[in-house]
């Protein structure tokens, strides 16, 4: 039988969210793989493929919205969901503006 067990890209600088996260997912047999910064969180989603990528706007050397966007871009991975994070205590208009057209 194929092996069934969904896996989760988490893209976060804090190693304690990814920590938590892990918890979280991994008691409901959930195998979270973590990157500390954007250009490593787009590989690891380009190799791994995951089924889900939780991803930080707030990230050293590419922002999350340009790993949201270039994960879009590609074909091979812009069928893959994404959840946008950030712990920014502003209006989510503040946060995007800039990346907004």
């Amino acid at each position: 039988m194929a092996d069934t067990k969904k896996t989760v890209v988490v893209v976060e600088d804090e190693a304690e969210m990814v920590d938590l996260i892990r918890l979280i997912l991994g008691r409901r047999g959930i195998q979270v793989v973590g990157a500390s910064t954007g250009r490593e969180g787009l590989e690891t989603v380009r190799c791994i493929k995951p089924d889900l990528v939780l991803i930080d706007l707030m990230l050293p050397n590419m922002d999350g919205w340009e790993v949201y966007q270039q994960i879009k871009a590609d074909p091979e991975l812009k069928g893959i969901k994404v959840i946008v994070t950030t712990a920014k205590d502003q209006g989510i208009d503040d946060v995007l503006g800039p990346h907004v057209l």
